[in-house]
């Protein structure tokens, strides 16, 4: 039986259980872009998702970034050619095959690629953190926030979101930077992230928070 009381809605039901909580973003943000790989937006790949308004945004994300001179995270997946260094989640997403090496799927969105000065992190499961050095390359910078957008808001931007909180940060997700291949999966798992993980801006708030000084000027 649904614990929803009669005409409740669910985020009535979230904050009556005490899943309402905010976290206030530091000084010292990052921006993080997750894999913003061609595989997502080419119609001839299996795996388009649809996804270009959020690529646009993740654009705009990215350039007010730049403009405010915090340090920019872009990720991407590569995988050896037969998959072996894909384990358990190669051989349930048989289609990560597109992002073997030497695909042009795996490929950065015009626009979406890092820098010279910009770190790439190169990764074959889903967070950004596992089997990376990103941690550490945050922390040893200083950061203490992460600006997050990227693909797909259902897989690898929730499990970086929930990975950066696990590390100590503080995870933003900006609302139209994040794309998934079903708008209700999408705003399902930006439901549970701003209730459960971190913190949910619309792109307005996230541009407002980088010029006010959210970077180290």
């Amino acid at each position: 039986m649904s614990r929803l009381r009669h005409q409740e809605l669910p985020e009535d039901d979230y904050e009556r259980a005490g899943l309402a909580g905010h976290l206030t973003p530091g000084a010292s943000p990052a921006l993080l872009l997750v894999d913003p790989a061609r595989a997502y937006v080419d119609p001839d790949c299996p795996l388009y998702a649809g996804v270009e308004p959020a690529v646009e945004a993740m654009r705009a994300l990215l350039a007010a970034a730049r403009r405010a001179r915090v340090p920019v995270v872009v990720t991407r997946v590569r995988f050896r050619s037969d998959g072996s260094d894909g384990g358990v989640f190669f051989r349930k997403v048989p289609t990560l095959r597109v992002f073997a090496e030497g695909s042009p799927y795996g490929d950065f969105i015009d626009g979406l690629a890092p820098a010279a000065d910009e770190l790439t992190v190169t990764k074959q499961y889903p967070s950004a953190f596992f089997g990376t050095s990103l941690a550490a390359y945050l922390t040893a910078n200083g950061i203490d926030t992460l600006l997050i957008g990227g693909l797909t808001t259902s897989g690898c931007v929730r499990a970086t979101a929930l990975d950066a909180m696990q590390h100590g940060f503080v995870p933003v997700v900006a609302e139209e930077a994040a794309g998934d291949r079903d708008p209700d999966v999408h705003a399902a798992n930006l439901f549970d992230i701003r209730h459960k993980i971190g913190e949910v801006w619309p792109m307005e708030r996230v541009t407002a928070y980088l010029e006010e000084g959210g970077a180290r000027l």
